[in-house]
């Protein structure tokens, strides 16, 4: 524990937050909620954007449409009602000698707001003007109090940092804390990387950029810092992406030296099960076919992440690799996010497998007593050389006797010790891993960096894209004509619901009871059915069995069926609350139909209640089929954390890198790590000790493959 004021030359990053000059415990808590805890990371919390003060306008001479900045006295504040409807903003009206203009806010918290905006306080405030009967405004401006005309005169004529805050956290306090811990830390950090390497990349030494985004030189342009185009923006982006490249290239060059397994290509039974399928794979799917089966033959593991739009057949192509397994006397396990979609590739695969006299075996939580111990007897002896399940796979209780290949199917629903843990149940096998979440290209370099990477990126052939339509809830009656004219057809529908019963925080419908209100609608003659993660396995197979035979016409559901029911007689997919998924949900959803040559539909039935992100979702669902944009898109909305789930941990988080943003510098980034480990593949060498160490401090022990000499 620190104690009292420490010397420049004692005080390591690490320092707690709280031994900074004008920090203390309880500014700590609040640092700590913008996951600022060390000195360092208050180095690294860099502004969110930054505002011009070099030149003030006085309000008379503001014009609409442009950003400005303006100081002025607190003339007025306090709520007002805004509309027909009363919507509550607050409004706070600013003056100087040459005008007034009013600032509102329409989310507040009143007390604070007339707490910070006392009349007569002389107030900072910046932001586009725009104008409301022909007076001017600004919406959510940046604003800030000004305690004096000394204030005010040395924030004017500077460019001021912005930074994300939290409750009871303020600029200038922030500001302040920033400046104290330079003046302290900045004078005794050294260069972070090599000169040479600096300069081959056309980069500044990290601590120069950061010292220079807290305080910006008088000269530079703002428009520059704000887009995160600066030099020193660059410098430290590829700084993020350059160490976790090397991280992700290591793993790599472990996997290719790790003595593995070979399993050489049988011929006969590859053709064998090709003529036992219905159709001809796609060129797609005999290029990924190819690619797999090549690699398997090498004698390192495979680590290999097949990308596939739903529909695109990564089942049949998975398959395929595990035939290949069997047939040199190995296992395989294919282990599925869900019950349903494990059983549904038991049985769809057992139907190949048992005229080819290849045993198989399924397992999980459902399957109990003397089923369960019978499959753990059968693995564990070899008997059985495909093995089917969920997170069961990877209990302890479950060995397999030559376990050759493994095949994770929807991979981004589990988790990185997940995937570990089933790997070690063999000695290096074979991995194959799964998605029908199209991986945006910046991810595809970032979270399966080390992963070599197979596209099926073609659908079989007389296949007709989905027509997505949105519908709300006026358009009820004309959802359940365009649903009867379907069901006339001979088609099947599928219905899905956020909820499986009722609830009493969220006025959502749900499909327990509209399963119910759907029964009373369109039965006797077609008959409805509830399906979800709650029934027991039996009654679950024999639902799906009775959809698959037509016995079932409208199967209701939650987003259980996400992910892996086919049926393609089903031609329509309604999604009730639809503003309540997210892209790559509805995305798969959509996915459960377009399966035959008919003419398939998703309704998107929408409350009128829909958040700005919402909507954005709702119009590129309209827009497109396109899984990979749509991908890019929902990357741009949710950002990358969101979007992997925070079950992939394992990887060092970005502070400052944008992967929809950054794309040309992690390119050059990924480039000049790989290059690095190539020529030095444990970084030994006295001029890559730094790489070596900085590496180890990122991945914070993340890194299994960081115990080199």
């Amino acid at each position: 524990m620190y104690k009292g004021p420490l010397k420049t030359t004692d005080v390591p990053l690490s320092t707690p937050v709280q031994y900074v000059k004008g920090v203390g415990p309880h500014l700590a808590k609040k640092l700590a909620r913008l996951n600022v805890f060390t000195v360092e990371d208050l180095f690294y919390l860099i502004p969110n954007r930054y505002i011009d003060r070099r030149k003030m306008d006085p309000i008379g001479q503001l014009i609409p449409g442009k950003e400005k900045t303006i100081i002025g006295h607190v003339l007025s504040s306090g709520p007002v009602f805004l509309g027909k409807k009363g919507k509550q903003i607050y409004e706070v009206v600013v003056g100087d000698k040459t005008g007034k203009i009013s600032a509102k806010w329409f989310h507040f918290y009143l007390n604070s707001m007339r707490k910070q905006f006392a009349v007569g306080t002389k107030v900072l405030l910046a932001g586009e003007v725009t104008t409301y009967r022909n007076k001017l405004q600004f919406f959510h401006p940046e604003a800030e109090l000004l305690d004096s005309e000394t204030e005010a005169m040395e924030i004017g004529g500077k460019i001021l940092p912005v930074y994300p805050l939290t409750e009871g956290l303020y600029q200038k306090t922030l500001r302040r804390i920033i400046r104290n811990a330079w003046d302290h830390f900045g004078p005794s950090l050294k260069p972070a990387l090599p000169l040479d390497f600096l300069e081959r990349h056309h980069l500044a030494d990290p601590w120069e950029s950061i010292a220079q985004l807290h305080f910006p030189a008088s000269d530079i342009d703002v428009d520059v810092l704000n887009a995160r185009r600066s030099a020193a923006h660059r410098t430290l982006i590829f700084d993020e992406f350059f160490f976790l490249e090397l991280g992700l290239a290591l793993k790599k060059a472990k996997t290719v030296r790790q003595e593995g397994i070979s399993i050489p290509f049988v011929p006969h039974v590859h053709e064998q099960f090709l003529g036992l399928l219905p159709f001809e794979l796609t060129e797609a799917q005999k290029r990924v076919c190819n690619e797999i089966i090549q690699e398997m033959a090498k004698p390192f593991p495979m680590n290999r992440l097949i990308q596939g739009d739903v529909g695109s057949g990564k089942t049949v192509v998975a398959l395929a690799a595990a035939l290949q397994a069997a047939a040199n006397g190995y296992q395989a396990a294919i282990m599925a996010p869900t019950e349903i979609l494990a059983e549904q590739h038991f049985f769809t695969l057992r139907g190949f497998l048992d005229q080819m006299g290849i045993p198989c075996g399924l397992i999980t939580s459902g399957v109990k007593g003397a089923e369960r111990e019978k499959i753990y007897r059968l693995s564990a002896s070899g008997e059985v050389p495909i093995v089917i399940g969920t997170h069961a796979i990877i209990q302890d209780d479950l060995q397999f006797a030559k376990l050759g290949l493994v095949v994770i199917d929807e991979q981004h629903r589990f988790g990185v010790l997940q995937r570990q843990a089933l790997h070690k149940k063999g000695k290096s096998p074979d991995i194959l891993v799964m998605t029908a979440t199209p991986i945006p290209r910046t991810l595809a370099l970032t979270a399966y960096g080390d992963l070599d990477v197979s596209v099926i990126d073609e659908l079989p052939k007389g296949r007709k894209p989905v027509v997505t339509r949105l519908y709300g809830e006026k358009q009820r009656e004309n959802l359940y004509e365009g649903m009867r004219s379907e069901l006339k057809k001979g088609k099947q529908i599928f219905v899905v619901y956020p909820l499986i019963e009722e609830s009493e925080k969220l006025d959502l419908k749900n499909a327990t009871e509209m399963s119910q209100e759907l029964a009373r609608i369109f039965e006797p003659d077609y008959k409805v059915a509830l399906l979800h993660g709650r029934l027991p396995v039996l009654q679950k197979e024999t639902i799906m069995a009775d959809f698959k035979s037509q016995k079932i016409q409208i199967l209701t559901a939650t987003s259980v069926v996400e992910v892996g029911v086919d049926c393609p007689n089903a031609t329509v997919m309604v999604v009730e609350h639809a503003e309540r998924f997210g892209l790559s949900q509805l995305h798969q959803l959509r996915g459960r139909v377009g399966r035959s040559t008919h003419q398939s539909y998703c309704i998107l039935m929408a409350d009128y209640r829909r958040s700005e992100d919402a909507k954005k979702r709702l119009k590129i669902m309209v827009e497109t089929h396109d899984g990979f944009r749509i991908a890019e898109e929902d990357l741009a909305i949710r950002g990358p954390g969101e979007f992997l789930g925070t079950r992939q941990a394992g990887h060092p988080d970005f502070k400052i890198a944008d992967l929809s943003r950054d794309f040309d510098i992690l390119t050059l980034a990924r480039k000049a790590a790989f290059e690095l480990i190539e020529k030095d593949l444990t970084l030994s060498l006295p001029e890559h000790h730094v790489f070596r160490k900085i590496l180890q401090t990122r991945w914070k022990g993340k890194l299994e493959l960081l115990q080199v000499s």
